[in-house]
């Protein structure tokens, strides 16, 4: 399938008042045992034409091969319950496709520029400066099916213009695509709490579950944040032993497109040419990974298939495009273009740049 063209952004974003967070955190209603019906006490229930990309909404429903799939949205009031629905369905779906939204970079390392380890101090840098907007998680089977009825749950984190660092045009962005600042700030999830969570939810620290991201650095600079309530690690190699602790086995599509040929471009353009069907809001962290899910297995089948019909993960299981010490390591001014390259991280997954 030919690549669809991606519109341009614009700089400018729609006004908005954000409110200031403060106040104690909603209360959290008893577990449950059905992953099909959300408790969010979010005002908008239903989804109507003005509201249709808010992350405000409940959860949103698309169709999807023959069945109606639901993206969940999870705030302070229901994140124990929504974590407890997860708990439950990882074993049977032990493949979780990953996205975050974050507020953009702004702060460079005091280091050599052309360093071999530049890459992972600005990483660093960032994300111990910053705060998580969002986190999609995505789930399905080893055969690449989603979870029945909700695969995917869109996490939003309290975050407030008003007294969190950011960088502006990051927020526009995340704005433009349905990101309601103002929830965000008043019923966003408690960073420490959902680390908390997510240590006793199966889904780290089992080498059996497989992270699916793409260019996802970033992406995991934040989760280990949320997991270990401290900056991250000083230097390139203490963050690799720390994040395959974590997640002993990760996929970085992006990875995986630099050993073919012929490939350039983001997880959009990717899935365009393998016909992979977007659901949701670009550059919202739940629709992201549900396309890096999509496009995962699409990409496998394509191209990384053994003699017996199976996708073979041997040539790019547990590295990471950009980091570390394999061959997308950017090395030397030539090759070196730190503000592009920062610039294309900004916006999570689905960047079209990198």
């Amino acid at each position: 399938m030919a690549a669809v063209a991606k519109s341009a952004l614009t700089t400018e974003s729609p006004p908005f008042k954000p409110q200031i967070a403060g106040g104690d955190r909603s209360p959290v209603p008893p577990f449950r045992t059905s992953p099909y019906r959300s408790r969010s006490t979010s005002p908008f229930r239903t989804m109507s034409s003005a509201q249709s990309n808010s992350n405000a909404v409940a959860k949103y429903e698309f169709e999807h091969n023959g069945e109606t799939i639901e993206i969940r949205n999870v705030w302070a009031e229901n994140v124990e319950e929504e974590m407890y629905c997860i708990r439950e369905l990882i074993d049977k779906y032990p493949y979780v496709a990953m996205d975050t939204e974050f507020p953009g970079v702004v702060a460079k390392p005091i280091t050599e520029s052309y360093s071999p380890d530049y890459h992972y101090k600005s990483l660093k840098v960032n994300v111990d400066l910053l705060k998580i907007i969002q986190l999609g998680l995505s789930f399905a089977d080893e055969d690449g099916n989603f979870a029945k009825g909700c695969p995917c749950w869109q996490f939003n984190f309290k975050f407030s213009l008003d007294d969190d660092m950011f960088a502006q045009d990051s927020i526009d962005l995340l704005v433009n695509s349905g990101i309601s600042f103002e929830d965000h700030a008043t019923r966003g999830i408690d960073p420490l709490l959902f680390g908390e969570l997510m240590m006793v939810s199966g889904l780290v620290l089992d080498d059996r579950v497989k992270w699916v991201s793409f260019h996802s650095g970033y992406d995991y600079g934040y989760l280990l944040k949320l997991l270990t309530t401290v900056e991250l690690p000083t230097d390139e190699k203490a963050f690799f032993e720390t994040l395959r602790t974590y997640f002993p086995t990760i996929y970085d599509i992006k990875y995986m497109t630099s050993l073919l040929d012929g490939h350039f471009g983001g997880l959009q353009k990717l899935a365009d040419d393998l016909g992979c069907q977007r659901m949701g809001a670009e550059h919202q962290a739940g629709s992201d990974s549900l396309l890096t899910m999509s496009t995962y297995f699409a990409l496998g089948r394509a191209k990384f298939l053994n003699s017996n019909g199976e996708i073979d993960d041997s040539r790019y299981r547990n590295e990471l495009y950009g980091y570390g010490s394999n061959h997308t390591v950017r090395k030397g001014p030539s090759s070196f273009n730190h503000q592009a390259s920062m610039q294309s991280m900004t916006n999570g997954a689905s960047e079209g740049g990198n």
